[in-house]
């Protein structure tokens, strides 16, 4: 059986998608792997990256926020996703 590890997970604010972010390792072993979770309603996208990967995408993607106002508000805490806000 796979292990899953849950990384972190929150709502964007404009769409509404539900992102998780989870470590896999797989029994078989190997490198673990950033799985990436989207939910739209009923509809999921889910994919699976290296570490390699992973460090690319961020880079990309930290260059786009600092660049296009990355100081708007935060997205929506996972403790309100699951109603475990106190």
């Amino acid at each position: 059986m796979n292990i899953l590890r849950t990384l972190d997970k929150f709502r964007v604010p404009l769409g509404n998608q539900e992102i998780e972010l989870q470590e896999v390792a797989h029994d078989s072993g190997g490198m673990p792997l950033l799985r990436i979770r989207i939910r739209e309603r009923s509809r999921f996208t889910v994919f699976e990256v290296d570490a390699v990967t992973a460090n690319q995408w961020a880079k990309t993607m930290q260059a786009w926020a600092d660049a296009n106002g990355g100081d708007t508000p935060p997205l929506i805490p996972s403790e309100e996703l699951t109603g475990n806000a106190e």
